[in-house]
């Protein structure tokens, strides 16, 4: 497996993933493998790979299997959810300090094809994503919706993320977790596994 910063040629690539496991296109039963909410437009993934250096990927070859998202508040401040993170920031405390735009970034999401879950690509990716990140963010936080079970687990069983708080936004309820990402750069360097 190959882990790499997405390019803008591997946008194509990307949106087929996306498309497959999104939530408005997916049933009920496969909403129990994992889901992702976020849809963004070619022009948005361009502009996240063009300004954010923002998508780690998992290749098997030539073949994008795996996609991880991260950047800066400022990149995400045109979604509505991620305003109302940003609003909340000074009265949230990770790791004894109060969050801000400049200490912490926004991860996820992050989808993985199906045929290639449950074998280390997640930890092997999101390690790589926050390796990345640790260049110009200490504090990662995200949100999971408290239906997508299994993302939960996986991030909190798996990569070892903290649930700092639960919210509350448009009718959903979504834990709010963070994570140091000097870990994942100090696993590299010590050859702990992620």
């Amino acid at each position: 497996m190959i882990y790499r910063n997405a390019t803008i040629q591997d946008i194509p690539q990307i949106e087929t993933l996306q498309k497959r496991y999104h939530v408005s296109f997916i049933n009920e039963e496969e909403k129990k493998h994992g889901f992702v909410t976020t849809l963004f437009t070619t022009e948005q993934l361009r502009e996240l790979i063009e300004l954010e250096d923002g998508i780690s990927l998992a290749c098997d070859g030539d073949k994008v299997v795996a996609y991880a998202m991260a950047g800066s508040w400022q990149f995400w401040s045109k979604w509505p959810l991620f305003q109302h993170m940003i609003a909340d920031l000074p009265n949230t405390e990770y790791l004894g300090q109060a969050l801000t735009t400049e200490n912490s970034y926004q991860y996820g999401p992050v989808c993985i094809d199906m045929d290639y879950r449950g074998q280390g690509v997640l930890q092997d990716l999101f390690a790589y994503s926050a390796r990345q990140m640790n260049k110009r963010y200490r504090l990662l936080i995200t949100f999971i919706n408290h239906v997508n079970e299994r993302s939960y687990k996986a991030h909190t069983n798996k990569v070892g993320m903290d649930v700092i708080k639960n919210f509350t936004f448009n009718g959903n309820n979504y834990y709010e977790l963070g994570y140091d990402t000097a870990r994942a750069v100090s696993d590299e360097q010590t050859g702990n596994p992620s």
